[in-house]
């Protein structure tokens, strides 16, 4: 009897360090906020930081703005419940300036920061030293490897990749990132948070790209070759993808909207560490576009141009 009682009390311990109830999203960008919102929507009390209180008001204005249309389209026909809707969630969420300070009873940390290793090095070798035990951390990067992020922690088995796209509130995937070293505590972990936020979770291993960037992006190159090469145009290429293939943008539409920095930087990563790979070679004509600021719609001009 005494050792069953080991047991429950054991299997009960573990269970409740998984509980995820409070949420530190580092960084307050469109990826932070949206990441934030989700969770405070969802119950979770979350701490948000960002480096200054101008940009922590930034995102705090981004977020109530975006809870007052999903309050509207919730409660329609309620303005009283819709109000009550936005006050419930921003008082889940609280700001914060100082990492080390917000994680001090952090169940799980998402950082969403700058795509910089170095950067996200030293801030993870400080949340490793400030977080407790119990603490969970994830990366939301969308380019770089989540083993060589979790590189410099001592908490590897309770680390991984959260992918999230953007807009965070309205898209339903949530990438979840395995490395070698993550115990399975963590990522059932995992996967019951996502689906508490709402999120339809798929898992993979940490190849570059995850799922869905290491398919699209690829896919969008090779389409822009085509274009160099003189084989279609752009809007011919849109046209037979979406007509012919059922997708509702064409590769080199979804080129401009995502964005060429954007893209670029990321076959540029690959293409370093992966330089014999022929799917990650960089593509001239987008070099080209993102040296003359063209980088797409929210620049005006990409392979297309747009009325600002």
């Amino acid at each position: 009897m005494a050792s069953l009682t080991l047991i429950k009390r054991s299997f009960s311990t573990t269970t409740a360090r998984n509980v995820i109830n409070n949420v530190t999203v580092i960084g307050g960008g469109l990826m932070g906020s949206g990441i934030a919102q989700v969770s405070a929507q969802s119950g979770n009390t979350v701490t948000l930081v960002e480096v200054n209180s101008d940009l922590l008001k930034k995102a705090q204005s981004s977020i109530a703005n975006n809870l007052s249309r999903v309050a509207k389209k919730l409660h329609k026909d309620d303005p009283n419940a819709a109000q009550k809707f936005v006050e419930e969630t921003r008082s889940r969420i609280r700001g914060a300036t100082d990492p080390t300070e917000a994680v001090q009873d952090a169940d799980l940390v998402v950082e969403a920061i700058v795509e910089n290793i170095k950067i996200k090095h030293d801030l993870f070798k400080a949340l490793d030293k400030a977080a407790p035990v119990k603490t969970l951390f994830a990366s939301n990067t969308s380019s770089l490897s989540i083993g060589e992020i979790a590189s410099v922690v001592n908490r590897k088995d309770r680390f991984g990749g959260l992918h999230f796209f953007n807009p965070v509130p309205v898209m339903k995937l949530l990438e979840i990132v395995k490395i070698p070293e993550q115990s399975e505590e963590t990522y059932q972990a995992f996967l019951s948070w996502g689906k508490s936020i709402g999120k339809s979770c798929v898992t993979c291993k940490d190849t570059p790209g995850f799922i869905v960037n290491r398919l699209l992006v690829p896919y969008i190159a090779e389409a822009i070759r085509m274009l160099e090469r003189g084989e279609a145009s752009p809007r011919d290429i849109d046209t037979a993808m979406k007509l012919g293939a059922g997708y509702p943008m064409g590769p080199i539409e979804l080129a401009d909207y995502v964005g060429h920095d954007t893209i670029s930087f990321i076959m540029d990563g690959w293409h370093q560490k992966f330089p014999d790979n022929p799917l990650f070679k960089p593509s001239v004509s987008m070099k080209k576009l993102v040296e003359e600021k063209k980088l797409g719609v929210k620049s005006g001009e990409g392979y297309y141009k747009y009325n600002k």
